[in-house]
């Protein structure tokens, strides 16, 4: 990882896949997730979707976030405005948090999932070994208590 300017620890950067959006933060991410419900894989195109949550307040987006759209009610996404590679998620329900996904971070290989979220929706062929924690549906109550 690369050491920060302001000595809070390493920083995460990223990037879009043409180049056009950058992406820096200032900490570490407060937990890393698989998804497998329906809408994370239409807006990934991956059979299952990684995010990294951050706080808002450690990241920044340059030139900005990038187009913004909101198809379900309480989750905004953001997608560069050049190439249309997925950035954000944002959810209503997981205030002063944002989803990065773990494909545009420069530093995914060191950001390992720590659980699966929406188990039950996941494509019944995919298989992914490990021991990690499986929620059902929403892993909410764990996402807010990595924020804390």
């Amino acid at each position: 990882m690369t050491k920060s300017n302001d000595d809070t620890g390493a920083a995460v950067t990223g990037r879009c896949y043409c180049g056009a959006t950058t992406i820096s933060a200032t900490h570490m991410p407060r937990t890393i997730a698989y998804c497998h419900c329906t809408d994370c894989r239409r807006v990934t195109g991956a059979p299952v979707a990684a995010f990294a949550a951050f706080d808002e307040a450690t990241v920044t987006f340059s030139p900005d976030e990038g187009r913004k759209v909101v198809a379900n009610a309480g989750v905004m996404r953001t997608f560069c405005a050049s190439c249309g590679s997925p950035l954000t998620g944002r959810y209503d329900y997981l205030p002063g948090q944002v989803y990065v996904a773990l494909g545009v971070l420069d530093q995914a290989g060191d950001l390992a999932p720590q659980l699966h979220a929406h188990e039950s929706q996941r494509l019944v062929w995919l298989h992914i070994d490990d021991e990690l924690e499986r929620f059902a549906t929403t892993s909410r109550s764990r996402l807010l208590d990595a924020a804390k």
